[in-house]
């Protein structure tokens, strides 16, 4: 057979252009598109598969196979080389498929007389649509410019399908972006949310994906590189003085002027695509290629590309950031990631957020509890399947987000909507009583938070005090290290606004999950295990200092709290506390006005700590403990990896009597101590700490009503039986007792 030549793929897609014009129903239209390949390509065969859900594939359209089968004949991915060129996205090329690995016989098609088989798969931009076959009866291999001639068609059939050109009969043909869809995701911030997606970036539409005049759209191709090529050199000219940033935009700067890059996309041109075709065939052909990769810097350079290629196609099609759409007044954000300061300037006007990518300790999910905004990360093809102006419930307590839900899911989600409301009725008219036990104990509740937008929720909560100010928000939503006396200015707001209640500062907790911006990132194969947090304070003490400084002068005469993260061993605290008397003696001796009182305490977040001497007790004002980071640790299980995380409970027993010891050891030296994070919000969970000894829990301002609901209710030392019960039994965790015990309060 003939190789193929440019003019003959021109005409291809001509004739293409010209069978999905015109008021023609969707099935014509596939019909007569497996006609013209079949005839062009010169093979008996060609037939196009479309997923009918996640799994299954459907024979939508054939040319040369039994009629009979379309929309009968289904696989599931991986099943049969149709169903491998799915789940690998790879093009599957040989000359012989009964007996290549993973044939499938279908006897309902016909298809066992056709040797030679070439499988392509459609997609769009990571987005898995289809496949396309053809097969010829003679034994070959498909050479590479039939192959490449027949991805491009993909293409142009990925982007038709995006378009909705071939809707019609059976699932798999039917509208896209239309059908009602049930995404699972990991929980980053509690809370349920009802509203309508506003795309963080929205996606750029390419109606136009084939071309007639190859030279001009070769033109609008070079001008809009070299536009994007001068936005990376200024963009790398504003960087000069900072060689982390700089060494980014260079690897920016590599891509935007890569010939081979620019040479794929001149070809696709040449073959018949338009500009912005090419550049999204080329952006389609990375992701399939490198997507799947295990090699981070792999990964990391197609998150480039993806940026690049963006950019480029808002170019060619004017879409920029701003696409005409009005946002919704109900908006919940959507987007494959999003950093902190883009999060903060959306600000409380957001009902809720979905990631695809990001985790629960990121930066936005430490920006979306401070706003107590539900958010759910990890949630897989949310960006490729959800439109502008989609109707969308997020439900923050299972990690469940429908997408354009049918009537019987939403009127359930509202029903689950009024009952919290009901709920937090409910919570206001406790608000100002203490959280005391029918057994007569009271205990405090304080509240977490990072903002100064969460300071008003210390009245409307009815919290006692901040448990927890998280500093590094600060430093983390800015290019450049923060003035410290901003950071004063800052801090002494915060006090004027607890208006007397007691806060909590936590020094600057960064490391791990948390880089700044403006500081080199460590290679470090453990982070959350690294330099991290007081560890990065020690080292770089002028920052501690300059931290300490802005907090002494914040209190301008009046009380001042202060604790060290991740405090692993006693020498660590006594280095810190001598840090703060000395920044104490040098504000004494420039005449600044020292706090009336300072307590300095430390986070114990590490299984260590708890076996500290018993003169650590004794020498630190209060201790908290940090659950979230303890609970990983205590588990040897990351809580970021949802394998292994979710295999081990808060109220195992193990668990919970390591906590008790520390609450035991605290008592016996007068050691103030309470339990803070996620857990502490949990009612269940707190009821379970307050029983073994834990007189103060600091949570997020939500959670204190429905804690102090249950603790009302509760006797301490008929729930403390309880747990002792279950150790006594040998339980893994008493987590059944203890919900039979509440059950019964009720």
């Amino acid at each position: 057979m003939p190789e193929r030549t440019d003019s003959d793929s021109r005409k291809l897609l001509g004739r293409l252009r010209d069978a999905m014009a015109g008021d023609v129903a969707g099935q014509a239209r596939l019909d007569k598109i497996t006609n013209l390949i079949a005839t062009s390509m010169g093979c008996e065969v060609c037939s196009i598969y479309l997923f009918r859900d996640e799994n299954t594939l459907e024979l939508c359209a054939t040319e040369g196979l039994n009629k009979d089968a379309v929309h009968k004949t289904r696989m599931k991915v991986g099943e049969g080389l149709v169903g491998r060129v799915a789940k690998q996205r790879r093009v599957i090329n040989t000359p012989n498929a009964p007996q290549a690995k993973g044939f499938r016989y279908m006897p309902e098609t016909g298809e066992e007389i056709f040797s030679s088989f070439l499988g392509i798969p459609i997609q769009r931009l990571g987005d898995a649509l289809g496949v396309l076959v053809v097969q010829s009866k003679m034994a070959r291999e498909f050479s590479a410019d039939e192959v490449y001639a027949l991805e491009v068609v993909a293409m142009v059939l990925a982007e038709m399908t995006e378009l909705g050109v071939f809707v019609g009969e059976g699932d798999a043909m039917s509208a896209r972006h239309s059908q009602p869809v049930l995404l699972r995701g990991t929980v980053g911030q509690d809370g349920v949310a009802e509203g309508h997606v506003w795309l963080h970036e929205p996606r750029v539409v390419v109606s136009n994906p084939i071309a007639d005049d190859p030279e001009r759209e070769a033109v609008r191709l070079q001008e809009a590189v070299d536009t994007l090529r001068l936005s990376v050199d200024q963009m790398l000219t504003m960087s000069i003085g900072d060689k982390d940033q700089q060494q980014v935009i260079e690897a920016y700067r590599m891509f935007a002027n890569s010939k081979s890059w620019m040479r794929r996309m001149q070809e696709d041109i040449e073959l018949g695509l338009s500009a912005e075709a090419a550049v999204e065939k080329e952006q389609s052909l990375a992701r399939a290629r490198i997507g799947q990769s295990a090699d981070a810097y792999l990964r990391e350079r197609l998150s480039d590309l993806d940026d690049l290629s963006n950019r480029l196609l808002r170019i060619l099609t004017g879409q920029g950031t701003d696409t005409g759409a009005e946002r919704p007044r109900d908006p919940i954000l959507v987007a494959r990631n999003i950093g902190p300061a883009e999060l903060l300037e959306y600000g409380r006007s957001l009902r809720g957020i979905v990631l695809e990518n990001g985790s629960v300790g990121s930066h936005a999910a430490i920006v979306a509890r401070a706003l107590a905004i539900p958010l759910i990360v990890h949630a897989e093809r949310i960006s490729t399947e959800a439109l502008n102006g989609d109707h969308i419930m997020v439900d923050g307590e299972q990690g469940i987000v429908h997408l354009r839900p049918d009537d019987t899911v939403a009127a359930a989600f509202r029903d689950k909507i009024a009952m919290h409301a009901a709920a937090q009725e409910r919570y206001s008219s406790i608000r100002d009583k203490p959280a005391t036990t029918t057994c007569g104990q009271t205990i405090a509740l304080h509240m977490n938070a990072g903002l100064m937008a969460d300071l008003p929720s210390l009245e409307s909560s009815g919290a006692e005090g901040v448990g927890l100010f998280r500093t590094e928000l600060q430093f983390l939503i800015r290019n450049q290290m923060p003035q410290r006396s901003e950071l004063s200015m800052l801090y002494a707001r915060v006090l004027d606004a607890a208006k007397g209640k007691q806060v909590v500062f936590r020094t600057l907790d960064i490391g791990s999950d948390k880089v700044l911006p403006y500081m080199k990132p460590n290679d470090e194969p453990n982070p959350a295990m690294g330099w991290r947090a007081i560890r990065v304070g020690l080292d770089k003490p002028g920052i501690m200092r300059m931290q300490l400084q802005a907090l002494f002068r914040a209190a301008n005469g009046g009380p001042l709290t202060v604790m060290f993260p991740f405090v692993a061993q006693f020498e660590e605290f006594r280095a810190a506390r001598e840090e703060v008397n000395k920044t104490l003696a040098r504000e004494e001796r420039l005449g600044h006005t020292l706090p009336s009182s300072l307590k300095v305490g430390a986070m114990l977040e590490t299984p260590s700590l708890a076996f500290a001497p018993r003169k650590f007790f004794e020498e630190v004002d209060f201790l908290s403990i940090g659950g979230n980071d303890l609970k990983q640790f205590f588990f040897a299980a990351d809580r970021e990896n949802e394998r292994v995380r979710k295999r081990y409970d808060t109220l195992n027993v193990s668990f919970l009597t390591f906590l008790q010891n520390i609450a035991e050891r605290c008592a016996q030296t007068d050691t103030p101590v309470s339990f803070c994070g996620e857990d502490a919000g949990r009612p269940v969970e707190a009821l379970c700490f307050a029983a073994i000894g834990f007189r103060t829990l600091s949570m997020r301002p939500a959670s204190i009503g429905p804690v102090k609901s249950l603790l009302r209710r509760c006797n301490l030392e008929e729930a403390r039986a309880v747990i002792d019960a279950a150790r006594e039994r040998g339980d893994q965790s008493v987590r059944g007792a203890i919900m039979e015990y509440v059950r019964e309060q009720y």
